[in-house]
């Protein structure tokens, strides 16, 4: 019968605090840095919507200038 493979229990983490003290001062320091991440990322937004609004408008104007013509009502 062969023997059932032991499951790896979880290490105790020795250094847990010291990870968390690191991660305190490293958010310390970089959150200027995440402002400024975070500023980028939603000026990029926003231009993208801008390029739409202007892609859509483009497309209209060409669709009017090209596509098929209504027909007219009868007077």
């Amino acid at each position: 019968m062969p023997s059932q493979p032991q499951q790896a229990h979880p290490r105790p983490r020795p250094y847990a605090p010291v990870a968390g003290a690191l991660r305190v001062v490293e958010t310390f320091l970089l959150s200027g840095g995440q402002q400024t991440a975070r500023r980028n990322a939603w000026a990029a937004v926003v231009a993208d919507r801008q390029r739409a609004r202007d892609r859509r408008e483009a497309e209209r104007a060409m669709a009017g200038l090209t596509g098929p013509q209504a027909p007219s009502l009868p007077r």
